[in-house]
């Protein structure tokens, strides 16, 4: 078995899903309102120390890792769907750096220990939530992008953990 020991990942967390621009129709219902529901929550990508690993070689061949973005918000008040959140398993004592190879974000030392690297975009709001008692809004918001807030595209994994024999 091979043993890697530094990896360089590409890391991208999911946008917000878009409001959604609705109103209510009906034909008994004579001043029917906004009912357009909120965009789905972006995935984030979270580093998950795990037990039984003890090398990096997962992350040689897949080094793209991008979450999906949220759902549409629909008519009738409903939500988008949220994304999953990407869980990268690396073993006990990697470190993690940013593109520089000096600056150290985060030290996995205990099993079960997670941090979320890059955090998912929110959803947009749809035009119910801006509905006034006196107003109808034609409007509607799009969902927020969410970039790496620490972390910069390219980032660097290092397994300072026990070697192989």
């Amino acid at each position: 078995m091979k043993f890697l020991d530094q990896a360089k990942v590409y890391l991208r967390s999911g946008n917000g899903g878009p409001g959604a621009l609705s109103f209510r129709r009906e034909k008994f219902v004579e001043f029917g309102g906004p009912n357009g529901g909120d965009g789905g929550r972006g995935g984030s990508v979270v580093i998950e120390c795990v037990d039984g690993l003890n090398t990096l070689i997962d992350y040689r061949y897949q080094q793209h890792f991008k979450a999906k973005s949220g759902g549409h918000g629909m008519g009738r008040d409903r939500s988008g769907a949220a994304a999953n959140d990407i869980v990268m398993k690396v073993p006990v004592g990697t470190q993690i750096f940013e593109e520089d190879n000096e600056t150290l974000i985060a030290d996995l030392t205990e099993v079960g220990q997670r941090i979320t690297l890059c955090k998912g975009g929110d959803g947009g709001r749809g035009n119910a939530a801006f509905k006034t008692s006196t107003r109808a809004i034609r409007n509607s918001r799009p969902g927020h992008r969410r970039l790496c807030e620490r972390l910069s595209p390219a980032g660097r994994v290092k397994n300072a953990g026990s070697g192989c024999a």
